[in-house]
C-alpha cells in the first residue's frame, strides 16, 4: 500500500515528548506526509539522509525529510584559512570511510583538511608501559585509493564532514531539508486503536506525519523521550578540554606528522591528534576543576602544560596540576614564563637532558638528526589557535532499546540519541555511522520486499545487529577509563604487564585494529591473523592477574574475534 493511499483526516492524541499533554496551540495547516523523518542535522543525521538518498529505490518510492533547529546554510558555507582548524575533530575509521565512499559523500570532503593516522602510540602515565599500533601491520582495507589503504583512520573536522554531507544531499536533491526549525512537540495521531503514526509539530506551525521517525537528535533526544525509551548511564567526573595546537613540522629524518599520541594519566587521558604538518588537535580528559583552570589560564600556560603532560613523570605533572589549581582557586595568575621556569626546574631535577625529546622548555634539539626517542612523544606545542580552547562534560549513556514500541512505535534511534561514549578510543562518530549503514540496509531491504519500513518487524534486524556491537565497544571503553584511573600499585603493575604482552604480538594488534574499524573483516584477512589470535590467548594466560581489568577487556575482544572466525 502506498503512503498516499492511507492519508486520512487526523485528530491528534495527547502524547508529546514525555507522553504528557501538549498545551501549545498550532496553526491549522495541512499535514505533510513523509515516509521517513529524521530529527537532527548533525553528522549522523546527515549521513542517514545521504545514505538513503544514494539508493535509487529510496529516491523513487519514498519521501524523506530532515528537520534541524540550526542554520545548515552556515555549515554549507563553512570555510577557514588553510592554517586554521576547528577544535571539534573526529577520527573516521577505514570501515566508516568505505561506507561514505560507497554512498558518494567522501568525494565532497576537502581532502586537504584531512590527515591519515599511520601510527598510534598509547602509554601508561605511571609505569610508561607502551603499546604501538602501526597501520603497516594491516591487510588492505578496501578503500578505493590503494595509496590510502595503509592507514588506521583519517582525522578531519566535524564541520568538514558535515559540509560534505550537505553538498552530497544537494547533488541528489531528493531529501527535503527543513532547517532553522525546532521540533516543538511530537504526538501520536488518534487512530488505529492508539497505533497511529507520529505527528511532529514544528516551530513554524507546520505538522509532519511520519511513517518512520528517526531520532538523530543527540543525548537529550526528544524522539527518545516521545518513544518512551529509557536509558541508563552516568556522568564521568571528567571534562574534555579541546584546542587546536600549532607546532613545528617534523624533521626530515622523522617522517610526516601522522602519529596519534595518547598518555593515560590518573586524572584522565590526554590525546594529540595530527591534522597537518604543523597543526594538531588536543583532547584532554581531566577533572572538572582542572579543566576549568586550564581553560582560564593564559594560552602559553596551557601550551606548556600540554608539553609537560606528555613528557614529565606523573609526580611532576601532578605537582603542576596543583600549582595551577591553587592559583585558579585564589584568583591569582600564573604567567607562561612562571610555568616555563617551573618545568625547567623539574626537567633538571629528573635529569632530562636538553637533547632528549622529553625536554620541552630546556630542549636543545635542532633540525638535524633527531634523538632516538624523537617519535616517542608528539611535537612540542609552540602556540594555541585563538578561540579554540573549550571544554565539555563526558557521559556514558545507552538507550535500553533502539526501537519504540506500543504507543511509541514507528520510532528508531541512531548515534548519540542511542548511545554516548567516552572519547578516549575515538569511536563515538564511527558507532553512529555504523548505525546509519545498518539502518539504511534495513530500510532498503524492507522496501525491496514490499514491507512497511516503520514496522517493528522491519526494523528489528537493525536493533539486533547494532545493539550488541555498540554495547561491546562502550563497555570496553568504559572499563579502560576506569582501569587507567586507578593508582593502586597492583592494578598499575597488572595493566602494564597486559599492555606489554599485547604489544609484542603484531598480528593480534592488527586484529584489534581491524575489529575497531581500521579494516574490513574479510575471510582472507582473518586467515592472516588466526595464528596471532592463538598467540594472544597464550600470552594473556600469563597475565591472568588482570582480572576484570585489561585482561578482561582484551580477552573479551579475543573471544569475540574467535567467535566470528568460527562462523566463517
Amino acid at each position: 500500500m502506498t503512503f498516499s493511499a492511507i492519508r486520512k483526516s487526523v485528530s491528534t492524541g495527547a502524547l508529546s515528548y514525555g507522553r504528557q499533554s501538549c498545551r501549545r496551540g498550532f496553526s491549522v495547516k495541512a499535514i505533510q506526509d513523509f515516509d521517513v523523518i529524521i530529527v537532527g542535522g548533525g553528522p549522523v543525521g546527515l549521513a542517514l539522509a545521504s545514505g538513503l538518498g544514494s539508493h535509487s529505490m529510496v529516491r523513487d518510492s519514498i519521501k524523506v525529510a530532515l528537520v534541524e533547529a540550526g542554520d545548515l546554510s552556515k555549515t554549507r558555507g563553512w570555510k577557514l584559512p588553510p592554517d586554521s582548524y576547528s577544535n571539534r575533530v573526529s577520527s573516521i575509521t577505514n570501515s566508516s570511510r568505505v561506507f561514505l565512499e560507497d554512498i558518494g559523500v567522501w568525494e565532497h570532503v576537502d581532502q586537504s583538511r584531512t590527515c591519515p593516522v599511520k601510527e598510534m602510540q598509547v602509554w601508561d602515565g605511571l609505569s610508561d608501559a607502551r603499546i604501538t599500533f602501526d597501520a603497516a601491520d594491516l591487510p588492505p582495507s578496501g578503500v578505493s585509493n590503494a595509496a590510502e589503504s595503509s592507514e588506521m583512520a583519517r582525522l578531519t573536522e566535524n564541520l568538514n564532514l558535515q559540509r560534505a554531507l550537505l553538498r552530497h544531499l544537494e547533488s541528489i536533491g531528493s531529501i527535503e531539508l527543513l532547517q532553522n526549525t525546532r521540533v516543538e512537540s511530537i504526538r501520536r495521531e488518534d487512530r488505529d486503536a492508539g497505533h497511529g503514526w507520529p505527528l511532529i509539530h514544528l516551530s513554524d506551525g507546520t505538522t509532519l506525519r511520519a511513517r518512520l521517525l528517526v531520532g538523530a537528535d543527540g543525548f537529550n533526544s526528544p524522539v527518545r523521550a516521545y518513544a518512551g525509551i529509557s536509558s541508563y548511564g552516568w556522568s564521568y567526573d571528567v571534562r574534555a578540554v579541546v584546542a587546536t595546537l600549532y607546532h613545528s613540522p617534523r624533521g626530515a629524518f622523522q617522517g610526516p606528522n601522522r602519529t596519534a599520541y595518547q598518555r593515560f594519566l590518573p586524572t584522565g587521558p590526554i590525546a594529540f591528534l595530527p591534522l597537518s604538518p604543523t597543526v594538531s588537535s588536543l583532547v584532554w580528559s581531566t577533572k572538572p576543576t582542572l579543566a576549568e583552570a586550564l581553560c582560564s589560564a593564559e594560552p602559553a600556560v596551557l601550551a606548556h602544560m600540554i608539553n609537560a603532560a606528555f613528557r614529565l613523570p606523573e609526580a611532576s605533572v601532578r605537582y603542576l596540576h596543583k600549582l595551577i589549581l591553587d592559583a585558579h582557586s585564589t584568583g591569582a595568575s600564573i604567567s607562561g614564563e612562571d610555568m616555563r621556569n617551573e618545568i625547567a626546574f623539574r626537567e633538571k631535577s629528573h635529569g632530562i637532558p636538553g637533547y632528549s625529546a622529553y625536554a620541552s622548555v630546556s630542549s636543545m634539539l635542532s633540525a638535524g638528526v633527531p634523538p632516538n626517542d624523537a617519535m616517542a612523544v608528539p611535537p612540542l606545542v609552540t602556540s594555541i589557535q585563538p578561540g579554540t580552547i573549550a571544554s565539555f562534560p563526558l557521559k556514558f549513556n545507552h538507550a535500553e532499546s533502539y526501537l519504540g514500541e506500543g504507543a511509541g512505535n514507528r520510532t528508531v534511534l541512531v548515534g548519540d540519541a542511542a548511545h554516548t561514549v567516552h572519547p578516549l578510543a575515538g569511536q563515538g562518530l564511527n558507532l553512529g555511522i555504523g548505525d546509519v549503514r545498518s539502518l539504511v540496509q534495513c530500510i532498503v531491504q524492507s522496501l525491496a520486499h514490499g514491507g512497511d519500513i516503520g514496522s517493528y518487524t522491519s526494523l528489528r534486524p537493525y536493533a539486533a545487529e547494532r545493539y550488541f556491537v555498540n554495547h561491546k565497544v562502550m563497555s570496553a571503553v568504559d572499563k579502560l577509563h576506569k582501569l587507567y584511573s586507578s593508582t593502586w600499585d597492583p592494578v598499575v603493575w597488572a595493566r602494564s604487564i597486559g599492555l606489554e604482552v599485547v604489544n609484542e604480538l603484531d598480528s593480534v594488534k592488527a586484529a584489534l585494529m581491524m575489529d575497531a574499524g581500521a579494516g574490513n573483516l574479510e575471510r582472507s584477512q582473518w586467515d592472516l591473523l588466526a595464528n596471532g589470535i592463538k598467540g594472544l590467548s597464550n600470552g594473556l594466560n600469563a597475565a591472568k592477574m588482570l582480572g576484570q581489568g585489561m585482561g578482561g577487556v582484551f580477552n573479551a575482544r579475543v573471544n569475540e574475534i574467535a567467535r566470528r572466525l568460527s562462523q566463517r
